[in-house]
């Protein structure tokens, strides 16, 4: 089975523990099945403005939002499971979980990830910007940028447009991936 989450968060400042949303997509064979979205409340209540200007969240839209502790133990985990994850940057992404989830006392889950950006530039090498806007654009994928939830789906639709049709027979995320030249991360440093 194809199955993998794309996800994104937006932060309230420079520092990757700040989350102050979190959007989740479940795909299955290349199709939304699930999604998640949640504000949280970050460890320290601000909000840069110049990043409100990018993502338009102020300290009232999360002042009584959820800690990500609370989130990820009420619905983060079992929506997750055991499922790889996937986000455009992914370095991004994966560094604003781990602050977070470090932060919050968390144990680091023993997941997979992959980047769909590093995906993107080896399925089109040829394009000048592999940005998911200019992607968006490209493929005409109309979103609301800067959205978690609204990036997490645009993010899983360059994923499937870049591999649902390229195997005779549908393949396992990680063979699909691997087709490509492209292979999955450990969430864990430590995990093999």
């Amino acid at each position: 089975m194809n199955e993998f989450i794309a996800i994104d968060f937006e932060t309230a400042t420079y520092l990757p523990n700040s989350a102050i949303s979190v959007g989740l997509v479940k795909y299955r064979d290349y199709k939304v099945i699930d999604t998640f979205y949640s504000l949280i409340r970050p460890p320290e209540l601000y909000v840069r403005p110049d990043f409100t200007d990018i993502h338009g969240l102020t300290v009232d839209d999360i002042r009584d939002a959820p800690n990500f502790g609370q989130i990820w133990y009420d619905r983060i985990s079992e929506f997750i499971g055991t499922v790889p994850l996937a986000a455009h940057n992914a370095p991004f992404d994966i560094k604003v979980l781990r602050a977070t989830l470090e932060h919050y006392g968390v144990p680091l889950p023993e997941l997979w990830y992959f980047c769909s950006l590093a995906l993107a530039r080896r399925v089109w090498p040829g394009l000048n910007s592999h940005a998911l806007t200019a992607l968006g654009k490209k493929f005409n994928i109309v979103y609301d940028a800067h959205n978690a939830l609204a990036d997490a789906k645009t993010c899983g639709k360059i994923i499937s447009l870049c591999l649902a049709d390229r195997a005779e027979k549908p393949l396992a995320i990680n063979e699909a991936l691997l087709e490509v030249g492209i292979g999955m991360k450990a969430l864990k440093t430590n995990q093999t």
